[in-house]
């Protein structure tokens, strides 16, 4: 067997692996391959800086990392990791990192980062083996909201360039695919809640799926959560809410209070190569 980068490799190859690694996962995966697509053009996927283990010209694990400068580092942020069935207990994740990091080194990358459902505590082990440290605790949450039909409220829709990132709360507690940089290349509308004329909250979603990927009071109170709830559900009443940071405690109370209930947990584990 041996590693390669997987930008010579075409995307029906890769997403058959992928589906076939994650079949049976913790959480059910989506199957369609656009949805892929989309999710790894948002984050910034390289190919040629991803990487998969192939026993001749079968690939049979893969490591696909974005790759980005963000919070002064250029980081890799594993976007899935992976080996099918036949191929597991090969330590072949730890080959294909043994691998990678020279390569990523020589491209100047200087952090590793990803995220590993809490309870999968062989593939922690098995990143913790590589020397990755946790640093960050998620909680995911989704279902339909059960706020009390508030109308005494103005929102807006706006688009990304209109929204004065640099002045909204905990932006430093986004991963990965929650953070401007790879929603600004997602698809997804952006609203602002009104008191006044002020804002007094916003949220992003993609009104397909009900996926949030931002949202935030700008001044922490429960009147404040419930209004921007009660806006949500006028809009989409079945939500799916990835990694909150466990830190967030008013935030994780007023997603509780909307009626979501807590599906899985993540960690964010990185990897210095400094």
């Amino acid at each position: 067997m041996i590693v390669r980068h997987l930008g010579d490799t075409d995307f029906k190859t890769i997403m058959e692996c992928f589906l076939s690694a994650f079949e049976n996962y913790f959480v059910k995966m989506p199957t369609d391959h656009n949805f892929y697509k989309q999710r790894w053009k948002a984050a910034g996927v390289k190919f040629d800086l991803s990487y998969g283990m192939f026993d001749d010209d079968i690939l049979v694990g893969f490591i696909i990392n974005a790759v980005d400068e963000r919070q002064g580092e250029l980081i890799a942020y594993n976007s899935g990791t992976g080996v099918i069935p036949d191929y597991r207990g090969q330590r072949i994740v730890k080959t294909i990192y043994d691998y990678a990091i020279p390569d990523l080194i020589k491209h100047g990358i200087t952090k590793c980062q990803l995220e590993v459902i809490t309870e999968n505590v062989k593939a922690i082990k098995s990143y913790e083996g590589i020397g990755f440290k946790k640093c960050k605790h998620y909680q995911c949450f989704k279902g339909a909201i059960s706020q009390e039909s508030l109308t005494n409220f103005k929102v807006r829709e706006v688009t990304f360039d209109i929204m004065n990132w640099n002045a909204l709360p905990n932006q430093e507690f986004y991963s990965w695919d929650n953070q401007t940089k790879s929603i600004a290349k997602g698809e997804f509308n952006y609203y602002q809640v009104l008191e006044n004329d002020n804002i007094e909250a916003y949220f992003v979603i993609n009104l397909d799926t009900g996926y949030i990927v931002q949202f935030e009071v700008l001044e922490n109170s429960t009147s404040n959560w419930n209004t921007l709830f009660s806006v949500i559900q006028s809009i989409k009443k079945d939500i799916r809410i990835n990694n909150i940071d466990d830190r967030l405690i008013s935030k994780i109370k007023a997603v509780e209070s909307a009626g979501l209930k807590n599906t899985v947990n993540q960690y964010e584990m990185e990897l210095m190569l400094k």
